[in-house]
Order: C-alpha cells, then sequence, then structure tokens
C-alpha cells in the first residue's frame, strides 16, 4: 500500500470533476455520447462492433477446427451448477416480472456481446444493479460468488469496491459506486442445458456460461484506478500484485537473447509502432470490448523454447488469470492450457524492472491473457502509471461466451 496516487488528484473543481458531479448514470450516459468528446468518438467506434456476427479472436481470421471439442466435464472438474442455479433463481424470485423480463435473453442472444469497461454505460443490457433494492444488489453478489471460486469472487468484488472508493475520493459516487454494474442472465437456469449470466461496468466486467457440467468465464475484464483502498471501511484491498510480480519474475528468468525477442516495443508509446497500436481508450490492449472476432497475431517468444523455470512461471500467470474459474473448471482450463504449450506465445511492451510500467500478453489457440497499466482517466496524469492496471482474459477459437461449446451442444440437441 504506497498511496501513491493520491500525488495526481484533481482538484476539486476542475472541469473533469465538476462537469459531470451529480449526473447519474442515464444522464451521464448521454452527456459521454456527445459527438468530438473522447468518450463520444469511443462510442462511435465501438457501437457497430458489437453487431457482427460473432466468429472468436483468431491468429489470422482462420478458426481452427477442433480447438474446443464440447464435452461434459470430466470428474473433479465440473462446476458447481446447483449452487448457480439456485442463486440464479433467489435473484429472479426477487425481480418484479418487468424486471425479470429485463434481465433475461436468450442463451446466445446477442446481447452477450456488449459488454464494456467504461465508466459510461454505452449498452445498457439487463439491469443497473444501482437502481436496484439492496436485497437484489445481495442476490445478484451471491449468484457472483456461487459461480466463481472464493478467490475469484474476491478479486472481482474487490474491483467493485475500489470503483466505489475511486467514487468517494473523487467526489463521484453517482457515477463510480460499488454497484454501477449492469447484469444480465442468458438461458433459464438449470442443471444441465446451457445457460449464463454476465455483469459489467467500470473495470469489472465477467461473462460465464455452463453447460453439461462445464464452464466457460471469458471475456473477462478486471482493472483498478487506483489498485488499492488506503483508507476507510474497506481499507487493505488491493488487486493485481501477483500478475505485477510473476510478470517481472519472468522477464527476469529469461536469456537477455530471450528477453530482446519477447520485447515487441520497449516504450509503452514507441516511434515503431504503427498507427493504431496504442488505442485511445484500450492503450495497448487488443482483446478488449468489442473486439470479439479481432485478429491478433503470434508475437514474441514461444513459451515451450523456455526453461522449465520460465514455463512455470507462464503457468503461473495464467492461473491467476482463470482464478475466476472454481477448482475444478479451473483444472481443466489449466489442462487445457498445458496441451497447447508447444503453441504459446509471450510478448512484452515497456519496462521489466520492479516499478516499471508495462504490457504483457501470454497467447495460445485457447487463451489470451493480456495486462497493461494505463493512463490517468479520474486521475491527473498522462503517461501509464503503476497504480492503474487493466487486464483481460479471452478464449479464442470462438469460444468467448462458451459460444464455441453452445452451438456444438445445440447441434447435438437438434
Amino acid at each position: 500500500m504506497t498511496a501513491e496516487f493520491r500525488r495526481y488528484l484533481f482538484a476539486d473543481d476542475h472541469p473533469r470533476l465538476a462537469d459531470v458531479r451529480g449526473m447519474d448514470a442515464y444522464t451521464y450516459r448521454t452527456a459521454a455520447r456527445e459527438e468530438g468528446t473522447f468518450t463520444g468518438d469511443l462510442v462511435v467506434g465501438w457501437t457497430p462492433l458489437y453487431l457482427n456476427e460473432f466468429r472468436g479472436v483468431t491468429e489470422d481470421g482462420t478458426l481452427r477446427d477442433g480447438v474446443h471439442p464440447f464435452e461434459p466435464a470430466r470428474p473433479g472438474e465440473e462446476a458447481p451448477v446447483a449452487a448457480m442455479v439456485s442463486a440464479a433463481e433467489d435473484l429472479l424470485a426477487a425481480l418484479d416480472p418487468d424486471a425479470r423480463a429485463a434481465v433475461s435473453f436468450a442463451v446466445d442472444a446477442p446481447e452477450w456481446q456488449t459488454w464494456a469497461n467504461p465508466e459510461f454505460m454505452q449498452f445498457d443490457t439487463g439491469l443497473r444493479l444501482e437502481f436496484q433494492s439492496a436485497d437484489v444488489q445481495r442476490k445478484a453478489l451471491a449468484l457472483m460468488a456461487a459461480s466463481l471460486s472464493p478467490e475469484g469472487y474476491d478479486l472481482a468484488h474487490n474491483m467493485m469496491l475500489i470503483n466505489g472508493f475511486l467514487g468517494e475520493v473523487v467526489g463521484l459516487q453517482s457515477i463510480l459506486n460499488e454497484f454501477s454494474y449492469n447484469i444480465a442472465i442468458y438461458g433459464t437456469p438449470d442443471l444441465t442445458a446451457p445457460w449464463g449470466w454476465q455483469i459489467f461496468g467500470h473495470h469489472m466486467a465477467v461473462n460465464c456460461l455452463v453447460i453439461e457440467g462445464r464452464m466457460v468465464i471469458s471475456p473477462a475484464f478486471l482493472g483498478a484506478e487506483p489498485n488499492e483502498i488506503d483508507e476507510g471501511d474497506h481499507a487493505g484491498v488491493e488487486s493485481f500484485t501477483p500478475r505485477i510480480d510473476l510478470g517481472i519474475r519472468l522477464m527476469g528468468a529469461l536469456t537477455a537473447e530471450q528477453r530482446t525477442a519477447a520485447t515487441t516495443y520497449e516504450q509503452m508509446v514507441d516511434p515503431a509502432m504503427p498507427p493504431g497500436r496504442v488505442h485511445p481508450g484500450d492503450e495497448r490492449h487488443l482483446a478488449g470490448a468489442f473486439q470479439d472476432n479481432r485478429q491478433i497475431p503470434f508475437e514474441g517468444v514461444r513459451v515451450s523454447d523456455l526453461s522449465d523455470d520460465a514455463q512455470q512461471l507462464v503457468l503461473a500467470i495464467v492461473e491467476e488469470f482463470v482464478g475466476l474459474l472454481p477448482e475444478g473448471p479451473r483444472a481443466a482450463r489449466m489442462r487445457e492450457v498445458r496441451e497447447n504449450l508447444t503453441e504459446t506465445w509471450f510478448s512484452w511492451i515497456g519496462g521489466h524492472a520492479p516499478g516499471d510500467v508495462f504490457y504483457y500478453r501470454i497467447q495460445s489457440p485457447v487463451i489470451i491473457a493480456e495486462l497493461d497499466h494505463h493512463c490517468g482517466v479520474f486521475l491527473d496524469y498522462d503517461t501509464p502509471k503503476p497504480f492503474h492496471i487493466h487486464t483481460v482474459l479471452r478464449t479464442p477459437h470462438g469460444n468467448d461466451y462458451g459460444r464455441s461449446y453452445l452451438r456444438q451442444w445445440q447441434q447435438a440437441h437438434s
């Protein structure tokens, strides 16, 4: 805990804060769409992308056959479906008929793809939790807790708590709070048939589907500005320290030649970067919101060419990213990652000493895990800082939202 972020607070009357203070999620949504503004330009760029037919992230535009063969969960790899169904039914029972209709979608609805991580609400999918009763809010958290690992739930919920803390620090609680998130349920909660849920908002988005005991959690976005809570009821909460430390340790475990090969750019904003490599909203991220069909070539070094110690560090980073999953599905996910280790690549941008800012990506046919340090949004700095972190998790080749599993299941049951 450093509280370094407090050096970068805007003055209370700065237009960045004063111009939006007092707006709620809907009035701020309208203001954020104004043409010619930073947020308005992001909306213009992102809006049409989710309407594209979902195919999945690939390396070169070609979907590989057989990457995600569907079979019921193996013994020991089952998702906690019974607990999930009970929690989902409790949530639905707490809603009136209009709210129940608003939160419910077909299991393969395109609304899955409306999730986003900025503070402004681009798509009002499902129900906005901040405008629901405390009982509904508790039951939404209970559904998350029933679905995720204990540590995964804590991490995702911490993003919500940090978001609320940021709102308190900058005086924008009506825009940034613990429940400024949308929740939706896809399909009918069932012990075997496919269904899932989604929650998204500022710095936290999780998409979860279960089907015959199998579970997919992706896309998942977790981020924080700042990455700690240094006062108040939740003082001591922090995020992403293992992902940061393991990345630096991994770079230290490479040979000088391997580090050079892994480092695609030496600077976070590098003159050698092609136009568009740093996106105004995503910065160095390639697999963020609305990038469901993006082509992301392999870069850096092949993990199977690294030392055993370095390979274990790669797997440790992956396990941090898939730590949202409960024990059984996490074991299945790690098995899939190990089976594809010969086609796993690691790339890096920036420095690699303690305290440096950087970006890294681990990518294979079955996983993309990205971490990036970002510039200020509600704090006042225009170069990346160690206390503003974004992370993204994807399942390439068509299994984000569990869509590959779902299509295979639908074909088998048609």
